[in-house]
């Protein structure tokens, strides 16, 4: 049993990989880009994808309106935000409660 959830959770964790590249990509405007080339492990500010604080908000935004969860403390943003692995993680698991 405990192997069809985790399975499941693959699942799901794929999905939201790819919906947030896909929003990522068209809401940050990031022309250059396709959803399918950015790294799942792939650090998203600075040196990695290039995104800056103004891009930080932005996610926040999209994190409430697409996914319904909500960001209060921008210091544990820092760690949800380093790559899109760790963002999905961290939908899929609020998004439950």
């Amino acid at each position: 049993m405990k192997e069809k959830s985790m399975e499941n959770k693959e699942q799901e964790l794929a999905a939201i990989r790819t919906q947030l590249k896909e929003i990522i990509v068209k809401d940050l405007s990031l022309e250059d880009i396709k959803p399918e080339e950015i790294k799942d492990d792939e650090i998203l500010f600075g040196e990695g994808l290039g995104l800056d604080s103004l891009d930080a908000v932005e996610i926040v935004v999209l994190l409430q309106r697409n996914f319904g969860i909500e960001v209060k403390n921008m210091d544990q943003g820092r760690e949800i935000f380093y790559s899109i692995n760790t963002i999905a993680n961290f939908i899929y698991d609020n998004r439950k409660k």
